[in-house]
């Protein structure tokens, strides 16, 4: 008993909380026009990065009326702090005003909607 209270008081100890970053997307902006089989840059603020983040890789996917497509992310593996990565706009889209694309590294989060 005494050795499971030590080691639960050493796991408090130096447990540290997790501290999730969310960089907001700044680009593609609201109301900005891609096009189809376009190359563009994605891009995020870097400003205030916590000390210790947890996944320092990114990933950028592309959300039709607010539903994700994980099945066929745009860009994977980037250095979430690089603040920018390259995507190129699938040749077979559907034209539309309601995209949105979601950075994901520790969560995700939905840039504005914008029109391929």
């Amino acid at each position: 008993v005494l050795s499971l209270l030590v080691v639960a008081l050493v796991s408090i100890v130096f447990a540290r909380p997790t501290q999730i970053y969310v960089p907001p997307l700044t680009s593609p902006s609201a109301g900005t026009s891609w096009k189809a089989g376009g190359r563009y840059n994605v891009t995020w603020d870097t400003s205030k990065p916590p000390e210790d983040i947890t996944n320092d890789r990114g990933r950028v996917v592309l959300a039709r009326d607010g539903l994700q497509d994980h099945a066929h992310p745009l860009a994977e593996g980037f250095l979430i702090l690089d603040g920018r990565v390259e995507v190129t706009i699938p040749k077979d889209i559907q034209p539309g005003n309601a995209y949105q694309l979601v950075l994901f590294g520790d969560s995700g989060n939905y840039g504005p909607r914008f029109t391929i």
